[in-house]
């Protein structure tokens, strides 16, 4: 493609994107699949662009190809359901424990200081490696490992402490995990 048409074509993106985009989200639910259907498809359309012969018909273009990635993409889906003679028995998983527990981690979490919390986070929440996390945050893997130790035993001492200063509450609630767990 001439340079002038790859100006022409960035310059179209730019100011018809909003409208596109609008038009992706009308055609999937998703608001972040509706930006990778617009995305693909403007992909498609670039390598096309020059054999556009009227510019002024590039949005019902891009449009159908839109529609046609969108219909390829549900034509592709992996059907998980499975037809059955017999439905299956219906739970529901109760969830406010695990959104308990959460908070608490979140509240205990806040006792750290913050280059302990970075250590947390990044081994723990987003698993990466020692070397990895020292990279992140420009330590050593020696000085990671042994923060991350301090920062584990401080978190520690203090569920301890808050099990301490609250033991009815505290035993109560081991005694619902454990009665629920059976």
């Amino acid at each position: 493609m001439a340079h002038g048409e790859v100006l022409e074509f960035e310059e179209y993106v730019r100011t018809r994107q909003d409208a596109l985009l609008r038009s992706a989200r009308r055609l999937v639910p998703d608001p972040v699949d509706a930006q990778d259907l617009l995305q693909t498809a403007l992909v498609r359309t670039y390598g096309r662009w020059d054999g556009i012969a009227d510019k002024r018909l590039a949005d019902a273009y891009l449009r159908r190809v839109m529609i046609n990635t969108r219909t390829e993409w549900w034509r592709a889906r992996k059907l998980e359901e499975v037809p059955t003679e017999q439905l299956p028995d219906a739970s529901v998983e109760d969830s406010t424990e695990q959104h308990a527990d959460r908070a608490l981690l979140m509240d205990i979490m806040k006792v750290l200081a913050p280059k302990q919390r970075s250590v947390v986070v990044l081994r723990h929440w987003e698993q990466m490696s020692t070397e990895e996390t020292a990279a992140a945050i420009g330590m050593s893997a020696g000085t990671v490992k042994s923060t991350l130790h301090r920062a584990l035993a401080r978190l520690r001492q203090e569920l301890e402490s808050r099990d301490r200063d609250e033991p009815a509450t505290g035993a109560l609630e081991r005694e619902e995990r454990e009665r629920c767990a059976a």
